[in-house]
């Protein structure tokens, strides 16, 4: 049951998106099987009796409006029994008039049911119509059925007439007429149908309105029943040959398509019943909610798969993986052989230059030794360190050529700065070391 509810909404939104498409084939379709059957039962008129008028005529429909439909085949069918007899062809139009304005005054929109009934018809399968037009419908669809029948019983009988027609030319145009209407009145089998298609829509409408449980189904059954019924009355009180064992083998069938209607158009689950009872200034409202039976479609993953077979697809999709993971280790690896290498390099350079740090300190302190005299030799070692430790700071994080560079130009301030001193030193040895520990700062 679930996988029915499934494909019914695949097939709810694959209508509805494609829906611009599908209504111009529904008509084409409609349409042309329409036409090729007038003109498969009547066909009097060779000229328009031919396939490309009827596939020309069918494309016409399929971009106008629906009631168009009915127009052309009204028209085409005429034009057929005007080539058999022209009091047929009057007799015809003034019974298309007629029903015309009982139809777009009461039921236009039931287009599809004034075509599908004489197809229905003549496939033997007219049952499932009246119950369909109960469940989806109004009693104002009698109009649209009695219609159909109408029509193809009139029809019918004009084809099983057409040689006693041909024989009349001799009697004239009044006892063609008269021919033709105790014909078309005295057929009452077409009566019998009628009355039981109206009482079966109605009946079917009435019941799936009642506020009970199952009612579609309840619907469906007593409605199967009375138009089984009233056929067989029917039949029996006026002999109208109607088969009984169709009749049976038609209902049955009916009550499978309309069950299958059922399913797509009112799907509900009794079992979860709700009744709520509120009011408000004037009126109390008891609400019986019945839940639809809906399910949320899974989404479809197409994996698009090149090849002959599935194996070979799995062996190319495994190969591809593995061509993956295996370029991925080595990035992996080459990465860590950089960061690896850049981080000793780091080591060896910041080593480099601890070395000439200290190297330049010494040379510093030699500098400012045998040129300062005077001074102490653990003040001048201690302005010494101060400035080899501010330049091992500022200096860690350079590169080797860089710290060379700037221990030269240090080494050089510093042997200029203790000839400047040895004037100065004297009178102040306080201020020599300052001025030492400023140059090296530098």
């Amino acid at each position: 049951m679930t996988q029915l509810l499934v494909i019914r909404e695949q097939l709810k939104k694959l209508c509805g998106k494609y829906e611009v498409y599908l209504v111009p084939i529904g008509k084409f379709l409609a349409s042309l099987i329409t036409f090729l059957i007038i003109n498969a039962n009547l066909g009097y008129m060779e000229k328009v009796a031919k396939f490309p008028i009827a596939l020309i005529l069918a494309l016409l429909c399929s971009f106008l409006p629906v009631n168009f439909i009915i127009i052309c085949g009204a028209l085409l069918s005429l034009l057929h029994v005007y080539a058999l007899s022209m009091e047929c062809a009057i007799i015809v139009g003034v019974i298309y008039l007629l029903m015309f304005l009982l139809y777009f005054r009461f039921s236009p929109k039931d287009t599809f049911v004034v075509i599908l009934t004489p197809i229905c018809c003549v496939l033997q399968i007219p049952y499932a119509i009246p119950l369909s037009l109960g469940l989806v419908g109004t009693p104002a669809s009698v109009v649209s059925v009695g219609c159909g029948v109408v029509v193809y019983h009139i029809l019918r009988y004009i084809k099983e007439s057409a040689n006693a027609l041909s024989a009349l030319d001799a009697d004239g145009m009044m006892a063609k007429f008269k021919y033709l209407i105790d014909g078309i009145i005295g057929n009452k089998e077409m009566f019998v149908m009628v009355i039981a298609f109206a009482v079966t829509v109605i009946l079917v409408y009435v019941v799936r309105r009642m506020n009970i449980d199952y009612a579609w189904t309840i619907a469906i059954i007593v409605g199967g029943l009375a138009d089984i019924l009233i056929l067989l009355i029917g039949d029996l009180m006026y002999t109208t040959n109607i088969s009984i064992l169709g009749v049976i083998l038609g209902s049955a069938l009916a009550f499978g398509v309309v069950k299958v209607l059922q399913f797509f158009v009112f799907n509900v689950d009794y079992a979860r019943t709700e009744r709520v009872q509120f009011e408000d200034d004037e009126y109390y409202y008891y609400v019986k909610a019945v839940p639809k039976i809906t399910i949320s479609t899974p989404e479809i993953k197409v994996k698009k798969v090149s090849g002959k077979s599935s194996s070979t697809a799995e062996k190319r999709e495994q190969s591809r993986e593995k061509i993956a993971r295996t370029v991925s280790e080595q990035n992996e690896a080459a990465r860590e052989r950089t960061a690896k290498t850049t981080g000793d390099s780091g080591e060896r350079t910041a080593a480099r230059t601890g070395r000439t740090v200290s190297s330049t300190a010494r040379t510093g302190v030699s500098a400012t030794g045998s040129g300062v005299k005077g001074v102490p030799g653990a003040a001048v070692r201690s302005s010494v360190n101060t400035g080899t430790r501010s330049t091992a700071s500022s200096v860690g994080t350079r590169s080797v050529g860089s710290a060379a560079t700037r221990t030269v130009s240090q080494v050089n301030k510093a042997s200029g700065a203790a000839g400047a001193t040895r004037n100065t030193v004297g009178a102040n040895p306080t201020e020599g070391i300052k001025r030492t520990y400023h140059i090296d700062n530098k």
